[in-house]
């Protein structure tokens, strides 16, 4: 995403829906959101925080907060899934991933609000970070989670990933998934659409 201005990212934004057809937003984490997002993590339970960082947090700290508000720095992106609630834009899931261009990979994470499961979301947002991958060039996707975190190790089995030992911690496993996906076949349109941008963008064989 390099080939990317920043402040353009706000048009990346994706409406996807739910298991009952409600719309969910899906876009870039902006300043305006730093309470909102750490309000959204005191509110996950114990379990789910642990699942999320692999340890006994109650909110995000201040230098880990600071790098999900980071977007776009060292090919790293934060993205939260909202719905309107009362009248708000609520955050109801989030998402942080990571392109390793040298091993054209992407790496990510996410998590869903605890009073949100059961509504598809975390399956339309890994659905949402497949086209991203492709739109970015990524061949493989993936992602590591704890042998107990059963949901993560069953959502990524539903959406068709390999598991693989971890090499440098027994608690967990990888999760890995190839991505074949032509720019013009991406499913989601504003990914298509920079898929195909990067793709005009890089000179001929010819040139």
């Amino acid at each position: 995403m390099s080939t990317y201005r920043l402040e353009d990212l706000k048009q990346y934004s994706d409406t996807l829906r739910t298991r009952d057809g409600a719309a969910l937003n899906v876009r870039f984490v902006e300043p305006r959101d730093t309470e909102e997002l750490q309000h959204y993590f005191r509110s996950l339970t114990t379990r789910s925080r642990y699942n999320r960082f692999f340890g006994a947090i109650s909110e995000l700290p201040k230098g880990l907060l600071s790098e999900f508000l980071d977007v776009g720095t060292r090919e790293r992106f934060t993205v939260v899934a909202t719905r309107v609630i009362d009248g708000f834009e609520t955050i109801v899931a989030e998402a942080r991933y990571a392109l390793h261009a040298e091993t054209s990979t992407l790496e990510f994470g996410l998590s869903v609000d605890d009073r949100w499961h059961g509504h598809g979301i975390a399956t339309a947002l890994m659905k949402n970070l497949e086209c991203r991958s492709a739109a970015l060039g990524a061949e493989h996707m993936f992602g590591d989670t704890l042998r107990s975190n059963e949901t993560m190790i069953s959502l990524a089995r539903k959406s068709g990933f390999a598991f693989i030992n971890h090499s440098d911690d027994w608690k967990l496993v990888r999760f890995d998934k190839e991505i074949h996906v032509a720019p013009q076949d991406i499913p989601c349109a504003s990914w298509r659409l920079a898929a195909l941008s990067r793709q005009a963008e890089r000179p001929s064989a010819s040139a």
